[in-house]
């Protein structure tokens, strides 16, 4: 006998409208859209909230974070996957990209970037494979080119591996997010706990990295991209130059334009743009870069990212909402967009036939208040 649920008397999300109705679901699908107040027998009484698909996150530092709490610490791997996951669920998200970097420094203690890709993608399958996750998890590898030991690292997965994107990512300083070389010695030397003296030589160290290996690694991530069949994307596009060599790489996806040149020239070219969302609640970039909220009123905004604020992507996407005048458009940017981005057809969208991952919540003063969350069909928050 087959089980099933209904949502009724909510505002149901769609793709370009809200429509006051009710949706079922059954064995982990949407199964039925209705409109109208009425909340059937044993139907759950949303009582007017929004009613829309789970959230999608392209590019999160939030595993990062709890594998790695403190400077030094490295917290043990299966329980800060289980953290990390019961956190994105209970902020509504549910399907991530785990950002993981492939690219390590090993001979320059001040630059130093330990090696630890494989291992931490093994270790999420593992817990994913003995049902530990409440999510949908995805691997995103963060390609940094100025690295030393970047195509090995990339050698180490394949087709079967599932990496859904790969993103090239050009920290050398003076250029791209950290034009402002104060703003990056202030980061790095916060971050890293780094003298003023290893500061200078973790930048020469970058700077000579760039120089010898920059190409053939940006070479070797593009190649990487399409063997894994997997989204390629920019990171930091500062200038019309820079996109246009993304475009010719391949790249659909742009992470965090830092101009609106750059976001511009992106549209031009047909390339998705991702913004953070802790950047448009915040009212602008913390490393002084573009405004998200000055990309939406210009239409260059179509996916919000959580970055390194989870919560934030909910309340970016109402925020957006209120800002077009249109609730459902700014859902899109953290549900369909991102599903179309990373090409997953089976969700982001309430239609029939489609994964019923759904979130529930009000709004109070503009900040959203999540009721549930539910993974195919599963609740989970």
């Amino acid at each position: 006998m087959t089980s099933q649920t209904i949502f009724a008397n909510a505002k149901v999300v769609l793709l370009d409208e809200v429509i006051t109705g009710a949706v079922t679901i059954a064995n982990g699908q949407i199964t039925g859209i209705d409109t109208g107040t009425a909340v059937p027998a044993g139907a759950v009484d949303c009582k007017g909230d929004y009613l829309c698909p789970g959230l999608i996150e392209l590019h999160t530092d939030n595993l990062e974070r709890h594998v790695q709490p403190r400077p030094k610490v490295d917290w043990p791997h299966d329980a800060a996957i289980v953290a990390h996951d019961a956190e994105l669920a209970s902020v509504g998200i549910t399907t991530v990209f785990d950002a993981i970097r492939v690219g390590s420094i090993l001979t320059n203690a001040p630059s130093r970037l330990p090696k630890y890709a494989r291992r931490l993608a093994d270790e999420i399958a593992h817990m994913r494979q003995h049902g530990a996750l409440r999510i949908s998890h995805h691997l995103h590898l963060r390609a940094e080119v100025c690295s030393e030991t970047l195509p090995d690292e990339l050698d180490e997965f394949g087709p079967d591996d599932g990496v859904g994107i790969v993103s090239l990512m050009d920290h050398t300083p003076g250029q791209r997010q950290f034009r402002d070389l104060a703003k990056f010695e202030a980061y790095v030397r916060g971050k890293r706990g780094m003298s003023a003296a290893e500061f200078s030589d973790h930048v020469a160290h970058l700077y000579a990295l760039r120089a010898r290996l920059g190409d053939a690694h940006e070479t070797a991530t593009v190649a990487a991209a399409a063997r894994y069949g997997a989204t390629l994307a920019s990171h930091d596009d500062t200038t019309a130059a820079q996109v246009a060599a993304s475009a010719t790489q391949g790249v659909t996806v742009a992470e965090f334009p830092t101009t609106r040149a750059a976001a511009q020239a992106c549209r031009d070219k047909g390339i998705l743009i991702i913004m953070g969302a802790p950047n448009l609640v915040r009212g602008g970039s913390h490393s002084g870069n573009v405004a998200a909220q000055d990309l939406a009123h210009h239409d260059l905004l179509d996916i919000l990212s959580s970055d390194y604020v989870p919560a934030a992507l909910l309340k970016g996407a109402v925020q957006l909402g209120e800002l077009w005048g249109n609730v459902a458009r700014g859902l899109a940017t953290v549900t369909a967009h991102p599903a179309a981005g990373s090409h997953l057809t089976d969700r982001g969208r309430i239609a029939l036939g489609l994964r019923a991952d759904l979130i529930r919540f009000g709004v109070v003063g503009g900040t959203p208040v999540l009721r549930g969350v539910w993974s195919q069909g599963n609740r989970v928050g």
